[in-house]
């Protein structure tokens, strides 16, 4: 399951976000190995797709796809070195798949401001700064480690890395990311085991008041992918029935809520898609890499799918929609692919297992 970290200053929203979002939990019994701790929340990707699918099949139960959030204390000036418990909090950074970042860009002088006063820029700073500054440990330990082994003898694999270690060490110190010098597949793999916070993709969700919800700041639009919202709206509206939302909506300008947007675009970032099963038990979303091949889609499932594969029957969901999965497969609308097959968005699939 994707995981997101939510990290930013303190007081700029984030813990308001998080509550906000664990309002749309997805019932725990979905999914079972998950664990749900107090500062951890699993959330339902929108997707209206389901529904449609579970009307045609006269499903008995809808399980979405699902994305884990986890609230990380605020960070500070220092956070590398241990301020404010900051190690800690680095250290849960460490295993998450992507971060969402919180900067504040509304105005409240009821709100105290860690660094006196609202400034997008200097607050990212500050936060790029700490995360690249406890990379550069990360990544001196291990030049240490590699030239230790390098001692008893040096080897083509040693020697791509330290090169590796050293271009990345370099990059930190000059205030970019890991992840902007990350060029080829094996420089990933090299990567991995480091778990560096500045090789994950960051997704900006930059807090507005409601009189900056038309036009939003635009200074950080230099930056991947930035997710403007009013988080004090959206901590109201989630609270609304889904019919009285939508007046709500409108009046702000804006044609669904910010959360849902958050979350599907935290999905895509990644590069994410979803694949369905659909019958009278359940409709349920499953979620891969796009590029993935039917036999590891299958694997998602169960491991045992993957191993024992044949091929795949596949509808695409507008088709099963309009016509049924009988009246589909009458339309010649079922394809039938085998292991090569790159799996689509929306694709509604039979396995056939040995």
């Amino acid at each position: 399951m994707l995981k997101v970290g939510i990290v930013g200053l303190p007081n700029v929203g984030k813990s308001t976000l998080f509550k906000t979002l664990t309002k749309k939990q997805v019932p725990c019994e979905n999914f079972p190995f998950c664990t749900i701790e107090p500062n951890v929340g699993t959330v339902e990707v929108p997707d209206d797709r389901l529904k449609q699918l579970a009307a045609v099949s006269k499903s008995g139960k809808i399980i979405t796809a699902a994305i884990e959030f986890v609230d990380i204390a605020g960070l500070v000036k220092g956070a590398s070195k241990g301020e404010g418990l900051g190690n800690k909090f680095l250290a849960t950074i460490r295993e998450v798949d992507m971060i969402a970042h919180v900067v504040r860009a509304f105005v409240d002088t009821n709100v105290h401001h860690v660094e006196g006063g609202v400034d997008i820029l200097r607050d990212v700073e500050v936060i790029d700064i700490e995360l690249a500054m406890a990379d550069m440990v990360a990544v001196g330990k291990r030049l240490t480690a590699v030239h230790g082994v390098m001692k008893s003898g040096k080897t083509k694999e040693l020697e791509e890395e330290e090169a590796f270690l050293l271009k990345v060490d370099a990059a930190l110190s000059t205030g970019k990311s890991a992840r902007s010098v990350i060029e080829t597949e094996k420089e990933k793999e090299m990567i991995k085991p480091l778990q560096l916070l500045t090789a994950k993709p960051v997704i900006f969700v930059l807090n507005v008041s409601e009189d900056q919800l038309a036009s939003p700041p635009t200074l950080l639009n230099d930056r991947e992918l930035v997710v403007p919202l009013s988080i004090k709206i959206e901590s109201e509206i989630v609270e609304m029935a889904p019919e009285d939302q939508k007046p709500i909506l409108e009046s702000l300008g804006i044609t669904e809520p910010g959360l849902d947007r958050l979350i599907r675009e935290s999905y895509r970032f990644l590069g994410l898609i979803t694949y369905f099963t659909s019958g009278e038990m359940e409709t349920r979303a499953w979620t891969i890499h796009r590029g993935t091949k039917a036999p590891q889609a299958a694997g998602v499932i169960h491991t045992d799918f993957e191993k024992g594969f044949i091929r795949a029957e596949v509808i695409d969901w507008k088709d099963f929609v309009a016509l049924g999965e009988h009246g589909a497969k009458e339309a010649g609308k079922l394809r039938v692919e085998g292991k090569e097959y790159v799996m689509r968005d929306g694709d509604v699939c039979h396995f056939r297992i040995a």
